[in-house]
């Protein structure tokens, strides 16, 4: 679920057509270092080429910029795809080359693009230079080896992610097992075993870390930014200061919310295990949420529930088990949302080339992403996807990246990517709030009648302990990363800021001690897999705006959380008009194209939720919140 811009190691690159990332495993050491990018020889590199510092220059410089790197980025796209859906030494040796090969690129001509800071050109070539000299990811230094050094240890790290394993029980096992069995287990002693467990698969990166964020910082200099950090938030249409200062203003609006579903939480949780466990106050133990890192809490629904009222009267995976869903069926009901309300058919070919289901005999990254990889109409998604309610979810999130693509793919290349990144986000989340609705699922067929109010506070906190309790882990990755780029944070302290932001943010803290090589920022994939995580939080706070201005087109007036838009073309109409801006104009008025609001607005997650939060006041009557 996720946006992407280009990476060193390519694991996020809009640029390269590749979204709703994250990327994932190998330990395998690189047996022998390969020879540089430019003795390759596999996709010819720009020719150098002197442009006069003049308006007309700037222009040609720019459109020279595009034309090489829209060569290039299909060559590196397709070389990812094939790492990431076989994944071995020579396909990593691959991958690692030819990152450094985009990113060498990506580097000289940022740097070119900083001859014309004082010309005066035309503002959609301002706003491409500015976009060369911000979209690298991961930045590496002018000079020889810098890449090469870059993309080795990029790869080496997200694949060392992706292939992680860790002896449980007396077997070893996958990410993806870990996963499955912290959901299910109510042992506490089982929970820790494995959030534990998952947690020795880092370490050995803490070094490769240091090391990347060097380089980078390096690089990131060399363009003009203070750091790797500060060169992130300067994609926003607004100064890194500025874009630091919004987040936090947006995390002010919904955190009230959440500090009254957390003291809800905890309070069920100490019913359930007692004070030795979870006590009533303070921070809860991250291990019992039901995931491994803590970041959505839908996992201990039947836990938490409400004491009455509490069961829904469906259930999203048995009903797709009933109704014969299999993992292509689960895609094309996804396609079939987009294409009732007037956008078109995915092409032949996405049925032809994606990875729908996990593959046998091979190592692949299962993450769910979003591709297009020729920058038109190659589009895929790269799955493994299982029958049930959550990948029924991704499946749509997933498309949104696709229909996103397809609806910029005639803007200039430079503008082929979201208003911003957490655009590309919340385009399939806002479509997931009506597709998760109780009214979608009837309009498909898959429920028979609509459930009345009583199951409106069931639904509610479900979507809540996904939703709302993502907030505060969507902020916390990206402060720590920030301090980490800007030196604040030293190698020696990652994993101790790593802690204390989980209890600033999250109110939670880990089972039981760490030890002292613990890298636990690490075992969270977009770390190693360098994902910017603020677009996260940035589409958790823009699906909802999305949701209630099409709801309000569609002239629904029943609760925002009951509205679906399936079906409503005058709706998608104005939806694909947004879409098909790509990043040709700052994001605000890309936002007010749909929503007719031209700036961030937390207060419709509040809308969403409103009365889930009044009963939750109610809930707390008496208790003492907070940590």
């Amino acid at each position: 679920m996720k946006r992407p811009l280009m990476t060193a190691t390519a694991v996020c690159a809009l640029t390269l057509g590749l979204a709703g990332c994250a990327l994932f495993r190998d330990d395998t050491p690189m047996a022998e270092t390969p020879p540089p990018a430019s003795e390759l020889g596999a996709m010819p590199v720009a020719t150098d080429q002197t442009f006069a510092a003049t308006a007309e220059g700037a222009t040609a410089f720019v459109a020279k910029a595009e034309a090489d790197l829209s060569a290039l980025s299909e060559y590196v796209g397709r070389v990812q795809w094939v790492r990431a859906t076989y994944i071995t030494h020579d396909t990593m040796w691959l991958e690692s080359k030819a990152n450094a090969q985009y990113t060498e690129l990506q580097v000289k001509l940022a740097n070119e693009a900083a001859r014309f800071n004082d010309v005066q050109v035309p503002a959609d070539v301002r706003r491409k230079l500015n976009l060369l000299r911000q979209g690298i990811t991961l930045p590496a230094p002018n000079r020889p080896g810098g890449a090469d050094e870059l993309a080795q240890i990029t790869t080496r790290l997200d694949s060392t992610y992706a292939t992680g394993k860790f002896d449980y029980q007396g077997r070893q096992i996958t990410l993806d097992d870990a996963v499955g069995l912290i959901a299910e287990s109510r042992n506490p002693a089982e929970t820790k075993a494995l959030y534990e467990g998952w947690r020795t698969v880092s370490p050995v990166m803490a070094s490769d870390y240091a090391r990347m964020v060097e380089i980078a910082n390096e690089g990131a200099r060399e363009l003009g930014f203070a750091d790797t950090g500060a060169m992130w938030r300067s994609g926003y249409d607004m100064t890194p200061d500025a874009f630091a200062a919004e987040t936090d203003r947006l995390w002010e609006q919904v955190k009230p919310f959440y500090e009254n579903l957390h003291c809800y939480v905890r309070s069920r949780l100490n019913e359930r295990y007692g004070d030795a466990v979870q006590p009533a106050t303070g921070p809860i133990r991250a291990d019992l949420l039901g995931n491994m890192w803590s970041q959505q809490w839908g996992n201990i629904y039947d836990v938490v529930a409400p004491k009455t009222g509490g069961d829904s009267s469906y259930d999203l995976t048995d009903l797709l088990v009933q109704g014969g869903y299999d993992a292509e069926k689960m895609v094309r009901t996804g396609e079939g949302f987009y294409t009732s309300i007037g956008l078109d058919p995915l092409p032949e070919t996405f049925w032809e080339r994606s990875q729908i289901t996990r593959p046998e005999g091979r190592e692949v990254v299962c993450h769910a992403s979003a591709w297009n990889l020729d920058n038109l109409e190659d589009v895929r998604i790269k799955m493994c996807t299982q029958v049930n309610g959550d990948d029924f979810y991704t499946v749509h999130h997933e498309l949104g990246h696709n229909v996103y693509q397809r609806a910029y793919k005639d803007q200039p290349f430079l503008f082929k990517n979201g208003a911003n990144d957490g655009f590309h986000e919340a385009i399939g989340d806002f479509i997931g709030l009506s597709a998760l609705t109780p009214t979608y699922l009837n309009q498909i067929g898959l429920l028979e009648t609509v459930p009345g109010d009583a199951e409106d506070i069931p639904f509610l906190l479900k979507m809540a302990l996904d939703k709302i309790a993502f907030l505060p882990f969507s902020v916390m990755v990206d402060r720590w990363r920030w301090d980490v780029f800007s030196g604040k944070t030293g190698p020696a302290e990652y994993n101790q800021a790593w802690t204390a932001n989980m209890l600033k943010y999250q109110g939670l803290t880990p089972p039981g001690p760490r030890p002292a090589d613990a890298f636990d920022p690490g075992a969270k994939y977009h770390i190693p897999g360098n994902t910017p995580y603020t677009r996260y939080f940035l589409a958790h706070i823009y699906q909802f705006q999305f949701h209630r201005a099409a709801c309000k087109q569609a002239g629904w007036t029943g609760p925002l959380h009951r509205c679906s838009i399936y079906g409503n073309t005058e709706v998608g109409q104005r939806f694909n008009a947004m879409m098909e801006m790509g990043q040709s104009r700052p994001w605000p008025e890309a936002m007010a194209a749909f929503t007719g609001e031209n700036g961030n607005d937390a207060s419709a997650v509040a809308d969403y939720f409103a009365p889930l939060n009044t009963w939750l006041t109610e809930q707390n009557r008496g208790k003492a919140c907070g940590w």
